[in-house]
Formats: structure tokens, C-alpha cells, sequence
């Protein structure tokens, strides 16, 4: 054990046991009480009577590991010798965030964030207790508030600090989510409230005994209050997904299955525009995916509302699901490469995720034959409130959100996004998810097998619907 041997070199089992209760303490956020005239008490004199039983030592040091927050113990020799900075422990949520051993990591090769360092050389050589911010960047946009406190060291390590991390993404989240909110809002809401304030005040005057007029206006007032609830809809949703966007999901979907619900419910739609749907895809069972539900049935739907919206009379959807790919054959799914053949056309990762080598993936694949995306939009398609130049009046008009709304419900599933177009030539877009084993009692899962054939998995089955 890691602290034990901090106690060597004759340190004393007593003052092992105040460090790792100090370090408890701190962890748990109990500050030690302030004495007459204000002062606050030292780590050492915070410290409670340390027992010498080894086997408290271990119940301490355990609680440490059990602790929700990242703890770091970190020793240094001297002030520019980087390569002695090491993390003498590490528990359970500070392994897990940073990829470390328990002991013995190079510091700088776990955290490369400069004012996390220096507030760490700070604590370690100045004596200084130091809060700072890291966002570490990356899909995940997490926030987190680090904390660095000198430790009394021991002959053995003169130099100690600890370091603790506070994960404060939700409340950052919550923030963000308000101000992006009230701005969104006021911004696009503006231009249905003008035309809704227009046509009253012209009711209200010359046209209110004009029959004709009337109802003409009041079907205009009427597609933009619902506009504006579609606006208000989207933006909720969009909100509460980013919210929890750092949180992964924890239930099962099979992707066939939500892929089949989803077109049930737009058969109507299919049907009053003509508008044929091709569906290939795993038999049911085959395609499980790590997924909140909800929020899969979301993108499916987004995604082929759009392909009917831009799909002209007599076109067909066509919708493929494929299972078992690694990232690589994932990210390069592309069986119809003659949209490329257009010199203006395009392809365009939107979103992908981190790699690794034991996850499979499964997926969607939506084509519509419509009028095509020109290359140097599609960069700007997940962005909030776009609309191609052309697209937005008329039956095509959306609120600008579905792809932005796509593009987070994937990056929270550890997804990829991507989209493939050309004017003229249609659109493809292409969302893929980690597999995952299904829930208990249901058949068993496709195994993951690096030579799938990519395009024509076994057990597909074949849906037309007209």
C-alpha cells in the first residue's frame, strides 16, 4: 500500500494516519475550526489523535478509495525536476478520470493542464492552499473545480500535496443551459411574435369585416403560433439533453426495432407525400445498442422527417442499419460513394467519437433522393437556427434545431455523426452507436466480428413500405 510506505523511514504510524485523515477530511470538505483571533488551524493540528492499528489505517485509506471525488496524493523531489512529480495514490475516481495506476504515474503524463500544475508546485514547495478550474475539453465538455493542499511529508517524502477534484459540469450546465435558453428564445421567437402582432392590429382595423381576409389571416397566425410551440418544443429538448449531456446512458435499444417503430408512426406522412420507404436492416434482436430510448427514437425521428421533408413526390427513404463495425469502418461507411462523383459534393464527419479498440458499433444509414446539400454547408448543419440558403420558407421551414438536437443526443451516447451530399444527388446522413449486450432475457446479441461484410450483413431483413 502506498501510504504505508509513506509511513517508513521512521515517520511513524501516527503521522501516516494524519495525512490520510487530513486528506479525508479535505475530501469530504470539512474545514478545521478557526481559534481565538481567527485563525485557522493547520493540517497538522487538524489532524485528530492518529491510533497506531494498522487496521485503521486501512479502514482510512479505504474510505478514501470509496470517495466520489478524483484524490490524488502527489510527492516531488525538486522544484524543476518535472520527472519527480510523481502521484503517490491515486483512488478509485482519479484512476478511472485520468487512466492512472494507483501509484507511481508520472504527474505531468495524467494532468497537462498549466494552472493545475502550478497550483500543485504551489502547494508542494510554497506551502499555499490553491483552487483553480480545469475543462479538460474534449465530446464530454466536462467542468471540474480542482483543490490542492500541502500534506505533511515524512523523511522519506519531504514533499506532499494533495489535490482533489469537484465535478461541477451540472451546475456549469445548468448555467449555460439558462443563458442559451433566454437568448434562443428571444432571438427566434421575435420574428412569429412581429407577424402574430401584425395581423392582429390589421383584424383589428380595415380587415375586420373582410371574410376573406380574415380567415386567410388566421390561418397564417395559425402556422405561426405553431412554430412558435414547435420553436419552444425543440429548445426544451435541446436543453435537457445538453444538460445531462456528460452523463452516459445506462439503458439497452435494439436500434432495428426503434428504427421499425418510427416509421409505423410516419406512414401517414410517407403516404400523403408518396413517398416510399426502403428499409434493410439486422433481424430483430441483432442490433442492441447502449441507449437512452427515448432519446435514440429522437434522433431516428429527426433524422427521417427530414428525409421525407426534402424527398420529392414519388422518391424513396432509404434506411440501412449494419452492426458490428470498428470505428474505422464505422467513420468510413459508404455504400454509395457516387454522391461523390458531383465536383461540388461532399463528405463530412459531424460528430465522432473517442477511439478504442474493443467497441463495436451499430449504424444508421438514411438516404433521400432531394435536392442536396453544396460541400461548403455542410460544416454548418448542426449549428442552432441554420438553414440552407432556399430551404427556409415554405413547406420545408423548420425551426433549425433537429440536426443540432441529433448531434448531442449522439455525442452523450459516445456516438459518430456524419453526412454525405451533393446538390442534385440527395443526402445521406449516418449516425452510429456503441453496441452493448441487451437486458436480460432477451435473445442474445450479434457477436462483434472484425470481417462483417459492411453492406450486406447476414439476417437482414428487407421492408418496403408505400
Amino acid at each position: 500500500m502506498i501510504l504505508v510506505a509513506l509511513g517508513k523511514a521512521n515517520a511513524g504510524a501516527g503521522l501516516l494516519t494524519a495525512v490520510v485523515l487530513v486528506a479525508l477530511g479535505l475530501a469530504l470538505n470539512f474545514r478545521a475550526p478557526r481559534r481565538g483571533g481567527g485563525r485557522q488551524e493547520s493540517l497538522t493540528d487538524a489532524a485528530p489523535a492518529a491510533p497506531t492499528d494498522p487496521g485503521d489505517i486501512q479502514t482510512y485509506v479505504s474510505a478514501l478509495e470509496l470517495a466520489p471525488n478524483p484524490i490524488l496524493v502527489v510527492s516531488a523531489e525538486e522544484p524543476d525536476d518535472l520527472a519527480g512529480r510523481r502521484i503517490a495514490f491515486a483512488n478509485a475516481s482519479a484512476r478511472d478520470l485520468l487512466r492512472v495506476a494507483r501509484e507511481g504515474a508520472l504527474l505531468v503524463a495524467a494532468m497537462r493542464n498549466p494552472n493545475v500544475l502550478e497550483a500543485i508546485d504551489d502547494s508542494l514547495f510554497g506551502g499555499q492552499d490553491r483552487v483553480v478550474t480545469y475543462e479538460p475539453g474534449g465530446p464530454e465538455n466536462r467542468f471540474w473545480r480542482v483543490r490542492t493542499n500541502p500534506l505533511p511529508g515524512t523523511p522519506a517524502r519531504p514533499r506532499l500535496a494533495l489535490v482533489i477534484m469537484q465535478d461541477e459540469t451540472d451546475i456549469r450546465s445548468n448555467e449555460r443551459m439558462r443563458a442559451d435558453f433566454l437568448a434562443n428564445a428571444s432571438h427566434e421567437l421575435r420574428t412569429p411574435l412581429a407577424s402574430l402582432t401584425g395581423f392582429i392590429e390589421t383584424l383589428r382595423g380595415h380587415a375586420k369585416d373582410d371574410e376573406a381576409a380574415r380567415d386567410r389571416f388566421l390561418a397564417i397566425m395559425g402556422r405561426q403560433a405553431d412554430r412558435m410551440a414547435r420553436l419552444i418544443e425543440d429548445l426544451m429538448s435541446l436543453s435537457r439533453i445538453e444538460l445531462n449531456e456528460h452523463i452516459r446512458p445506462s439503458g439497452v435499444c435494439d436500434l432495428t426495432v426503434a428504427v421499425a417503430d418510427v416509421a409505423d408512426a410516419l406512414a401517414p406522412q410517407l403516404a400523403a407525400k408518396d413517398v416510399a420507404f426502403d428499409f434493410a436492416a439486422p433481424t430483430k434482436g441483432e442490433a442492441w445498442v447502449a441507449a437512452d430510448r427515448d432519446q435514440l427514437i429522437q434522433v431516428v425521428q429527426n433524422l427521417l422527417d427530414n428525409a421525407i421533408k426534402y424527398s420529392p413526390a414519388k422518391g424513396v427513404v432509404t434506411v440501412e442499419v449494419a452492426v458490428g463495425l470498428t470505428l474505422e469502418a464505422a467513420a468510413g461507411f459508404r455504400p454509395d460513394a457516387r454522391r461523390l462523383s458531383a465536383p461540388d459534393g461532399g463528405r463530412m464527419s459531424l460528430q465522432t467519437p473517442t477511439w478504442s479498440a474493443d467497441v463495436r458499433y451499430a449504424i444508421l444509414r438514411v438516404a433521400d433522393l432531394g435536392p442536396g446539400l453544396a460541400r461548403e454547408t455542410l460544416p454548418r448543419l448542426t449549428e442552432r437556427f441554420y438553414r440552407v440558403e432556399g430551404q427556409k420558407s415554405g413547406e420545408r421551414s423548420g425551426t433549425g434545431l433537429g440536426l443540432a438536437i441529433v448531434k448531442h443526443i449522439v455525442n452523450r451516447h459516445r456516438g459518430g455523426f456524419l453526412v454525405e451530399s451533393a446538390p442534385g444527388q440527395g443526402a445521406v446522413f449516418c449516425v452510429y452507436f456503441p453496441m452493448a449486450s441487451p437486458t436480460a432475457g432477451s435473445p442474445p446479441t450479434l457477436k462483434n466480428d472484425r470481417n462483417m461484410p459492411l453492406t450486406e450483413p447476414s439476417g437482414r431483413e428487407e421492408i418496403k413500405l408505400s
